[in-house]
């Protein structure tokens, strides 16, 4: 007979979550306000991992709420409704706040940011089964010395970081160029990717979508 599943500590999750989206290590570096961005529920299955919220973003709030995620969504063949189901995926950037611009480019993430949240918030999420790992950012943080030595060749060795690790290039508009010289990621790891993907989303069905408006 299976034991009764234990109920996760709620009250403790929704704290921990509220210390990150108060957290104000990096102010005195920013250009605004800090305003951390993140999704997360301990019921989350799929971890999404980007650079950090762009100047869009840190405007409304809710993550990926620009072009590079309308591309995202595509990528993953999610509406919106399913991208933002927060007991299914969380969203939790390297950098938790917009750190600006120079020249018309985002900066770089905080590095104080993945290092202070990222482990509390994965340990707290226990239920995550594949993290997408998306531009040089992520994949330097969790893959370290695993990676390969440019962006492509860690994205087409997608395979060997599996089944925890997905790595993807950014889905910027302005990255055109780069998928215009490497077509196979359309052609190999976009339909893989959809595949693992969507074979998360039917192994189970956590119910109750807590989402931004």
């Amino acid at each position: 007979m299976k034991k009764p599943r234990t109920i996760r500590p709620l009250k403790a999750f929704a704290e921990l979550l509220a210390r990150a989206q108060a957290c104000t290590v990096c102010a005195a570096n920013l250009p605004h306000p800090p305003r951390p961005v993140i999704l997360a529920s301990p019921t989350a299955r799929l971890l999404i991992v980007g650079q950090a919220p762009g100047r869009r973003v840190h405007e409304t709030g809710i993550p990926w709420n620009d072009p590079s995620g309308d591309r995202l969504r595509e990528w993953l063949g999610m509406t919106r409704e399913q991208f933002y189901d927060v007991s299914r995926i969380a969203i939790v950037p390297t950098g938790l706040c917009y750190p600006g611009t120079v020249k018309g480019s985002d900066l770089a993430p905080r590095p104080e940011c993945a290092p202070l949240w990222h482990p509390p918030l994965r340990a707290a999420m226990p239920d995550i089964r594949l993290t997408l790992l998306i531009g040089a950012y992520a994949q330097a943080y969790y893959l370290d010395k695993r990676r390969g030595r440019t962006l492509a060749d860690t994205v087409q060795a997608w395979r060997d970081f599996g089944p925890d690790y997905f790595p993807l290039p950014h889905p910027s508009p302005r990255n055109r160029l780069w998928f215009k010289r490497h077509p196979w990621f359309e052609q190999e790891v976009l339909p893989a990717l959809r595949e693992r993907v969507g074979a998360l989303r039917a192994t189970g069905d956590n119910g109750g979508a807590h989402r931004p408006t």
